[in-house]
């Protein structure tokens, strides 16, 4: 014959080659816990804070966008007043902003 046979040569054992392969995921989900699940996290626990310390007489900001006063508070809900007269009941975590005192006012 004049070809001879090629064989394929045998995988070497490189030291650290499956550490090699695995490096860019750890790397990955690293960046990704700094960037998205760290501030997250914080941003949770800050609000969860706010909502904790949150008064009778607070002026807040609704998610909807609504401004008013805390009027009453209960385990679960508060009741904002939005004009004189007119009283909502909202769930404290639609609370998504608590503001200086005399902002209402202002308006």
């Amino acid at each position: 014959m004049l070809i001879s046979s090629a064989y394929a040569q045998a995988a070497g054992a490189t030291p650290g080659g499956d550490l090699m392969a695995f490096l860019p995921m750890v790397a990955i989900f690293v960046v990704f816990y700094f960037l998205l699940i760290r501030p997250q996290q914080k941003r949770a626990k800050e609000t969860k804070a706010m909502l904790a310390a949150l008064q009778k007489g607070d002026e807040v900001v609704t998610a909807g966008g609504i401004v008013g006063k805390v009027s009453k508070l209960d385990e679960g809900y508060a009741t904002v007043t939005i004009a004189p007269n007119v009283d909502i009941t909202v769930q404290r975590s639609a609370i998504s902003l608590i503001l200086p005192k005399g902002t209402v006012k202002s308006l």
